[in-house]
């Protein structure tokens, strides 16, 4: 567990429908923050079903789904429950603020 915020972004740079990413400092674990109509979201940048990096799949601002490029499993971005197969595992699901101008997040899992 990671008790230190990694920085993002400026918070300027993470508009709405988009989506940034970062490790985190302390365990080395892929952060990937969203922005949807101004809420952000972080998700470990990783998919449950092949261990592949969610940030390069495509991101659904409409219904706040990320989907994996290499099989097609969905992902709910605001908790990282899986909304189809193959992926039957949820993603971790990270704190986000902002703060200083900044958007923070961190691997918070024990």
């Amino acid at each position: 567990m990671s008790e230190t915020w990694t920085f993002i972004c400026p918070t300027g740079e993470l508009l709405p429908g988009e989506m940034k990413t970062a490790f985190d400092e302390v365990t080395g674990a892929g952060i990937v923050v969203f922005n949807l109509d101004g809420e952000l979201y972080a998700l470990e940048d990783r998919c449950s079903h092949e261990e592949f990096e969610l940030s390069v799949g495509s991101l659904d601002p409409a219904e706040g789904s990320i989907e994996c490029i290499l099989h097609g499993a969905r992902f709910d971005v605001r908790d990282g429950r899986p909304l189809c197969a193959p992926a039957y595992e949820p993603v971790a699901k990270f704190p986000v603020k902002t703060e200083h101008g900044g958007v923070w997040s961190r691997d918070d899992r024990d």
